[in-house]
Formats: structure tokens, C-alpha cells, sequence
């Protein structure tokens, strides 16, 4: 199955502590509490306390904080800080997979959706995971987010964002995903695609990539490149366009090179004239769970870890929140 960014301990049934939530999750509540009173909060004191705190210790700070004081952790950030700092510190106050049901809220407001968002949060995720995010989307917002989705998606996006949606990978079963049925699945691909005399069946290829397990789709780009002498990424290239195109590739590359992908994505959040603040936030947020392994990935492609981004993209406390975020994980040197 496709890999999972939740940790397991927000997966169990039952997520009360059995011995109480700690006296250093206590002691946070205590500072958050004293650096949000008067007049101005104390913005190092909050970002100490959730920046950098791995996504365990962040769910017990924000139910505890709730027992404590008989308010939200979310809402007290809400109230205090504002902005993209104050939106990434909101995150940070969520439960993850809570944090994520937020996200897309944020990717569908104003004037034309963030799709980047959109597929980062959707493609390429394991059936646990898309399932408590339908659900946990309609618990915050009372809304199917499938509506939601048909309401702002259209065409091949719409389509291949559906059939990830519907949470539909198959478990790998070397009895049934066979080196044949590889072979038959990338002449399919390539029949319906560079192949097709007019026109790609982008439906029947993204049902094929969205049903596939890891391993099969490994064994897929395989068959693809012995039999036409390049990848299955590389094919997908050739046949698609814009956001459709990147969103396929990330699909693939989070079945096969995950963690090259999630560091892809982050680059794609600072390309060009301007950074997409909201797609970098929601992917370092997100990633926390593999972000030792993400940032691995990062400087084997680019040659520069997350910080320099970070540095060079943003500024006040908002770089200070994602740096605090990502040294928890990575230290930087010096």
C-alpha cells in the first residue's frame, strides 16, 4: 500500500494516554496560556511550544490545552496571530489528520481553487488515510467533501482526483500482479496514451495508476521502459499538460519515489516569482510524520536542504515557525 503519513498513534481507536498526558504537555498549556495574555503574544514562547513538537505531542498539547483552559488550541492561534504565520501556527494546533481537512478548506477558498493543494493532499494516499479525511472533513465542516471537490474541480483533474478519492488501491498480491499483468497494464497505458491514434483515454490510465499497489506500479514502469525505451513518468510527460501532468507524475512518484516526490513538491512551492505559502506550509505541516527521510531526498535531488528554501522564500516569525519545525526533525549545522 501506499506509504502512511499519519503516525500510528493517531490511527488507534482509542487515543487517550493511559497515564495522563505528561507533565511536560502540562507545562506547555501553562506557557501557551501566560504568552497569549494582555496585550501582544509572545510569539517565540508559542512557536517554541508547537514548532517544534513531532504530530503525538502536538494532538496531546491540543486536547489537554482543551481540558486546561475550555478553549481551543486552534482558536486561541486564530485569535492571536495572523496571516501566513498565523495560519501555519492553526495547523500546528490540529491533530494531523484534523490539520488536513483544513487545509483543503483553505486550498477551496477565494477565486479559483490552489489545485497544487488540492492533488498534494488527495494523490497518491493510502485508502486509511483519504477514508478519515472524507470523514473528518464533513465532522469540522459539516460538508460532503466530495461535493466540495466536483464543485471545484473540472475535467482530467476532477477525474483522476475521484478516482484517488474513492480509496480504491488494491493491497499487493504477488499471485495476482504478476510480471504478466504488468506487461498487460503498460500496454494498456501505452495503447490508450501515446499509442491511441487520436486523442489519450486519460480515464482507463488513471484507474490503472490509482488501483495499482506500489509494487505493481514499480513493475508497470518496468515493463513500460523495456518495451518503449522510457519511463512511465516519462510517457505521462509526453501525453499530459499543466496541473493534470504534475499531479499524474506525483501520483506515480508517491507509489514509487515518495519521499522524492513530497521533496518535489516543496520545490514546486517555491519555483518561480513568488512562493505559494499555503502549498509550503501544508506540505512541511503534513510531512513532519517523514520528514527526516523527505529532507534526505531533498539534498540527494537538489543539493540543498529544506532550510535554505525556507530561508531564501520567507521571512519573520513565519520562517522562524517552519525552521523550528524543520530542525526538530534536522538540525542545521552550526
Amino acid at each position: 500500500m501506499s506509504i502512511d503519513l499519519y503516525p500510528p498513534f493517531i490511527k488507534q481507536d482509542d487515543l487517550s494516554p493511559d497515564e495522563g498526558f505528561g507533565a511536560d504537555i502540562d507545562e506547555d498549556c501553562e506557557l501557551l496560556n501566560g504568552a497569549t495574555k494582555g496585550f501582544g503574544a509572545d510569539a517565540d514562547t508559542c512557536i517554541a511550544c508547537l514548532g517544534a513538537k513531532d504530530a503525538v505531542a502536538r494532538w496531546k498539547l491540543a486536547r489537554r490545552y482543551q481540558e486546561l483552559y475550555d478553549k481551543p488550541l486552534t482558536k486561541l492561534m486564530k485569535d492571536e496571530f495572523s496571516g501566513d504565520f498565523g495560519r501555519a501556527m492553526k495547523m500546528l494546533a490540529m491533530p494531523i489528520d484534523e490539520a488536513e481537512c483544513y487545509m483543503l478548506k483553505k486550498a477551496f477558498e477565494g477565486l479559483g481553487c490552489n489545485v497544487k493543494v488540492i492533488y498534494s493532499i488527495l494523490v497518491g494516499r493510502s485508502n486509511d488515510e483519504i477514508n478519515r479525511i472524507k470523514k473528518n472533513y464533513f465532522k469540522l465542516y459539516t460538508k460532503d467533501l466530495g461535493k466540495q471537490l466536483a464543485s471545484e474541480l473540472h475535467g482530467d483533474m476532477e477525474r483522476l482526483v475521484f478516482n484517488c478519492f474513492q480509496a480504491g488501491e488494491e493491497p499487493y498480491d504477488p499471485q495476482f500482479h504478476t510480471e504478466e499483468k504488468a506487461q498487460e497494464d503498460a500496454d494498456e497505458i501505452y495503447e490508450k496514451g501515446q499509442g491511441k491514434f487520436f486523442g489519450t483515454d486519460e480515464k482507463k490510465i488513471f484507474k490503472i495508476l490509482c488501483a495499482s499497489p506500489p509494487e505493481h506500479i514499480a513493475n508497470i514502469d518496468k515493463a513500460y521502459a523495456e518495451k518503449r525505451g522510457y519511463t512511465l513518468s516519462k510517457a505521462i510527460e509526453k501525453e499530459l499538460n499543466g496541473n493534470v501532468r504534475d499531479a499524474t507524475i506525483h501520483l506515480v512518484g508517491m507509489k514509487t519515489k515518495p519521499y522524492h516526490s513530497a521533496a518535489a513538491m516543496i520545490k514546486e512551492a517555491c519555483k518561480g516569482i513568488g512562493t505559494d505559502e499555503l502549498l509550503l506550509t501544508t506540505c512541511i505541516v503534513r510531512y513532519q510524520y517523514v520528514l527526516k527521510d523527505v529532507m534526505a531526498a531533498h539534498i540527494e535531488e537538489y543539493g540543498k536542504t529544506i532550510h535554505e528554501r525556507v530561508k531564501s522564500e520567507t521571512s519573520g516569525n513565519y520562517k522562524e515557525l517552519l525552521l523550528t519545525v524543520l530542525n526538530a526533525v534536522w538540525p542545521e549545522e552550526g
